[in-house]
């Protein structure tokens, strides 16, 4: 069919994919390719294939016994995940992955060394924090944007620690939202999106 080969531009292959974290209330960038603004940090290296963004809704049926088919769906509620595994070990990324925490300098046991060391308590019960995100993926001249305006770490981590392997922080943020502002919004510079507006 005519334009099918021409329209092979629009399949993405993310080359390159960020995360980038920051405080919520951060100004997030205003384009697809704008300078990220000040108070972003990047996560930096993350495994090659455990970036996800899923995005869930949840909807109920109503039954009649006049049809066999639902007579109506309606969607109650709405969910969308960040996954993605750290593989720099690092105080921001640490208190990323455990929502928090406090890290404080401590005296070494040994004495003088000159050599600093660090200790990490993760937040306690009703203390984690929200955190905003943005998803980067870049296909060549085309980027793609996700930004999640809050978002808190929601699940366990695990963390394996074998000789044979690099160990990872999982990160794994659930969205947050409210009905003053968007969950969460793409922005792209892709042309292919233009026919949408």
């Amino acid at each position: 069919m005519a334009g099918e080969i021409t329209n092979a531009t629009q399949i993405v292959v993310p080359a390159r994919t960020r995360l980038w974290l920051a405080v919520v209330g951060t100004e997030a960038p205003g384009d697809a390719t704008d300078t990220m603004p000040e108070g972003w940090f990047s996560v930096g290296l993350t495994t090659e294939d455990s970036l996800k963004f899923n995005e869930e809704p949840q909807f109920e049926q109503v039954k009649s016994a006049q049809t066999d088919f639902p007579s109506r769906t309606f969607q109650t509620s709405d969910s969308a995940t960040i996954e993605v595994d750290l593989q720099q070990w690092n105080a921001k990324n640490f208190k990323a992955v455990f929502g928090g925490g406090v890290i404080s300098e401590i005296t070494p046991a040994a004495g003088g060394t000159g050599v600093k060391h660090y200790k990490f308590a993760p937040p306690r019960i009703g203390g984690r924090t929200e955190i905003a995100a943005l998803i980067e993926v870049i296909d060549g001249a085309k980027v793609y944007r996700y930004v999640v305006p809050r978002a808190m770490q929601m699940e366990g981590v695990q963390t394996d620690l074998q000789k044979a392997k690099e160990s990872v922080l999982p990160l794994r943020l659930a969205v947050q939202g409210g009905d003053d502002a968007d969950a969460w919004y793409l922005i792209t510079n892709d042309p292919a999106f233009a026919e949408a507006a």
